[in-house]
């Protein structure tokens, strides 16, 4: 198989993925493949579209920062861990900070964790 073609296979089984299960990062991942596609059809050796690929999944995670969000509920309002309304999804999120914060508050995206969002009550700088 050429590298071209199974790296475009990668990017659209991701993305299929993504459609069913509706994270944002599988979306992420998968342009990033689309990427690795176009670089390897264009004759670039292993390692190139691999870095770049990776380099265009990096890029993707910044995007959230600084989005919106909508705390849901506590799930451990102690450890400070809750579910959160995000992209019409609901979310894994780590409440940063010490502020009290109720359901319906409106946070911010201040990083991630794998697949759980960092939010916090004021927007990151």
């Amino acid at each position: 198989m050429q590298p071209a073609l199974a790296w475009l296979l990668l990017g659209l089984v991701l993305v299929v993925v993504e459609l069913l299960s509706g994270t944002f990062y599988l979306l992420i991942l998968g342009l990033a493949a689309g990427v690795g596609s176009l670089v390897a059809w264009l004759g670039g050796p292993f390692w190139m579209p691999a870095l770049l690929a990776s380099a265009a999944a990096a890029k993707g995670n910044s995007m959230d920062v600084g989005q919106t969000v909508v705390l849901e509920s506590w799930v451990s309002e102690p450890q400070r861990l809750a579910k959160v309304r995000y992209r019409d999804a609901s979310w894994e999120a780590e409440v940063l900070g010490e502020d009290h914060v109720e359901p319906g508050a409106v946070l911010y995206v201040s990083g991630a964790d794998g697949n759980r969002l960092e939010v916090s009550t004021s927007r990151a700088a």
